[in-house]
C-alpha cells in the first residue's frame, strides 16, 4: 500500500469481525413483534413452580391469582429461580442467555443474567441494583440505593427525603399492593412513608389530607388552618361548652395541649396544625365526621382545593413508561410549595 503499511486480519480475527456483523443483524430479527403486555421481548419462560410456558413473569402471576384458580394453587413465579427460556421464533428450549442456540436471535436487547430479565425496549434505561436486588429503570447515574429505606430514589432525594426503615417494603396502605416491585407509580409523602401516586390522588378526591400511617398531614395545610381559624372565631358555642376543656393530641407534631373544646376542630398549641385528635375530657363522637364536613364546605367555598393538591407531595416517581421488571422509580419531580 502506498504512503503506509497494509494491515491483514489474521483468520480468528475476520471470523471474530463476521460473527459481530451477525450479532448485530440477528439483534433487528423481530424486534417488537413478540412480547406481551408488559415486555417486548423474543423469548417466553418456563415457569419453575408449574412447569408452564408463560410471556414474562406477570402473565404466570395474573393467571395463576385470578379467581378462576384455586385459591389453594395460587401462587407468584420465583423470578430468579427460572431455569429456561423459549426462543419466540424457532420454539427452541434452552438455558436463560440472551441469544439463541438454535437460530442466534438476540432474545432481549437488555438482558440480566442475575434476574432472568429480557426485554426490547430500552430506552426505559435499565440497569439492575445489587442491594435491591433487581432490575430498574430509569439509569443508574440518576439514581442512589438508600440502605435504611431499602430503595432506589432519585439523586435529588439525596438529602431531601426521610429516612423510613424499609419504606418500600410493605404495601400500599390504600390498595394493599407491594410497593417494592410494584409497576405503578409511587409518591414518597413528607413522613417518609411510601404509597401509589394513583392512591395518593384518589385519597385527594375524597378530602382526604393526612398519612393512612401515621396521619400526618401530607402538603402545607396553612390555607385550610387559617379558613378554620375563621370559620371557629364565626361559630358560637353553646354556654353548656363555653368553658369545657379538653386534651388532645397532635398528629403532626406529637405534642398534647389542654384546649377548649369546639365543634368545628381543635388547634394544637405547638405547631398550630388542627390535625388532632382529641383524647379525654369531652364529647367527641361526632368531631370527626364534623370536621370532615367543614372542610369541605371550607374547600369549595374557597376554591383552595386545587392548592392543596399541588402541594400533596414532596417527590413523585413517574418513570418513562410503566413496563418494568421490578417496579418503577423513574425520575424524581419536586412539586411546588406555596
Amino acid at each position: 500500500m502506498e504512503g503506509g503499511c497494509e494491515t491483514k486480519l489474521s483468520t480468528d480475527e475476520l471470523e471474530s469481525v463476521e460473527f459481530g456483523n451477525q450479532n448485530a443483524a440477528l439483534i433487528g430479527i423481530g424486534l417488537g413483534n413478540h412480547g406481551c403486555l408488559h415486555y417486548r421481548r423474543r423469548c417466553k419462560i418456563r415457569a419453575p413452580c408449574c412447569n408452564e410456558m408463560f410471556d414474562c413473569r406477570h402473565c404466570h402471576n395474573e393467571a395463576k391469582n385470578s379467581l378462576e384458580c384455586n385459591p389453594l394453587e395460587r401462587h407468584e413465579i420465583p423470578r430468579h429461580e427460572v431455569e429456561k427460556v423459549i426462543c419466540s421464533l424457532c420454539d427452541t428450549e434452552q438455558d436463560v442467555q440472551q441469544y439463541c442456540i438454535n437460530c442466534g436471535v438476540c432474545m432481549g436487547k437488555y438482558f440480566c443474567a442475575k434476574c432472568k430479565f429480557f426485554d426490547d425496549d430500552v430506552s426505559k434505561n435499565q440497569y439492575h441494583c445489587n442491594d435491591c436486588g433487581i432490575c430498574r429503570i430509569g439509569g443508574e447515574e440518576n439514581f442512589f440505593h438508600c440502605n435504611k429505606c431499602g430503595c432506589c430514589y432519585s439523586k435529588l432525594m439525596r438529602d431531601a427525603h426521610r429516612c423510613v426503615e424499609r419504606a418500600m417494603h410493605h404495601n400500599c396502605p390504600v390498595c394493599f399492593e407491594f410497593l417494592f416491585d410494584t409497576m405503578k407509580d409511587i409518591t414518597v409523602l413528607p413522613c417518609g412513608h411510601t404509597m401509589h401516586l394513583e392512591c395518593l390522588r384518589e385519597m385527594e378526591q375524597h378530602y382526604r389530607y393526612s398519612c393512612p400511617v401515621c396521619s400526618k398531614s401530607i402538603c402545607d395545610m396553612s390555607i385550610l388552618w387559617r379558613e378554620l381559624d375563621q370559620e371557629i372565631a364565626s361559630t358560637r358555642m353553646p354556654a353548656i361548652y363555653q368553658n369545657k376543656m379538653i386534651w388532645i393530641l397532635c398528629n403532626d407534631c406529637g405534642a398534647t395541649s389542654r384546649v377548649q373544646f369546639h365543634i368545628v376542630a381543635h388547634k394544637c398549641l405547638n405547631c398550630e396544625s388542627y390535625n388532632t385528635r382529641q383524647t379525654r375530657g369531652g364529647p367527641a363522637a361526632s368531631f370527626s365526621s364534623v370536621m370532615a364536613e367543614m372542610m369541605v364546605q371550607i374547600l369549595h367555598a374557597y376554591g383552595i382545593q386545587d392548592v392543596l393538591v399541588q402541594n400533596s407531595v414532596i417527590k413523585s416517581y413517574s418513570g418513562p413508561g410503566s413496563s418494568m421488571e421490578a417496579g418503577n422509580p423513574g425520575t424524581a419531580l419536586s412539586l411546588p410549595n406555596s
